[in-house]
């Protein structure tokens, strides 16, 4: 199944307090518990203005869908072609 990044601009994002992030991170899981299993968040990387969430779905119309039903922005959302790590310098 296709894995996805997704780029959020939300201002001050850095900021939000650990209760402010649970509250998004709820409203995620209750979207995505609506929209069936096909649909998986793996882990969100937050910095200073923006949320950057790796997803996993069969394509971008539903990572799309799963930011509108929850009121997320999806200001860039890309497929992965390729994961390097450490290891691939091997």
């Amino acid at each position: 199944m296709p894995k996805y990044v997704i780029e959020r601009e939300i201002p001050g994002a850095g900021k939000l307090s650990p209760q402010e992030l649970k509250g998004i991170s709820q409203k995620s899981c209750s979207v995505l518990s609506k929209m069936g299993p096909q649909i998986q968040w793996l882990q969100s990387y937050v910095t200073g203005d923006k949320i950057y969430c790796v997803y996993i779905a069969p394509n971008e119309k539903m990572v799309r869908e799963h930011a509108q039903q929850g009121g997320f922005p999806a200001n860039r959302v890309s497929e992965v072609a390729s994961i390097i790590d450490p290891t691939t310098a091997e």
